[in-house]
């Protein structure tokens, strides 16, 4: 799946009805190809498949950037191009609440799968810390304990 250019891709704002309804033809097609790596990307990082997820991101990088290409030439005359293509334009706006909803979810499995990795690292972290801090003790004979780690914040106490 790669973006194929938009018609007549420069910042200019789509003139005449032809180039408005190909226009929001090349965008639906270029949200679709989004969709679709989304929603491959969100099926492997649930199952763990991280490195498979980035090997997208490319990819998602170019349709991305061809979606904000064409998102912004129909921005740039939107009473034009309601006037012109006003059913379309329709179709289009319910189609991006589609993708929009569908683009929350993969943000939540995305932020859920970075906070998992970082939970799995401050333990990794915790227990390697604990078992390389020295065996010995304190003054009442038994062990001291281990130094306590960055990720763990020291407790405030109040000066009276």
């Amino acid at each position: 799946m790669t973006a194929t250019p938009a018609p007549n891709t420069t910042a200019s704002p789509a003139a005449s009805k032809a180039e408005i309804v190909a226009l929001i033809a090349h965008l639906s097609g270029v949200m679709d190809e989004l969709l679709a790596i989304i929603e491959k990307e969100t099926e492997l990082v649930r199952a763990g498949k991280l490195s498979e997820a980035a090997q997208l991101s490319q990819i998602k990088t170019d349709l991305a950037q061809a979606y904000m290409t064409d998102a912004g030439r129909l921005k740039a005359n939107p009473g034009m191009a309601a006037h012109l293509a006003g059913g379309e334009i329709d179709a289009l706006h319910q189609r991006h609440d589609l993708f929009h909803a569908l683009l929350q979810i993969n943000l939540t499995v995305l932020a859920t799968a970075h906070a998992v990795s970082e939970g799995i690292m401050r333990g990794v972290h915790d227990e390697v810390t604990r078992k390389s801090a020295p065996q010995t003790y304190g003054a009442s004979g038994r062990p001291a304990a281990p130094p306590r780690s960055a990720a763990q914040p020291l407790a405030v106490s109040r000066v009276l």
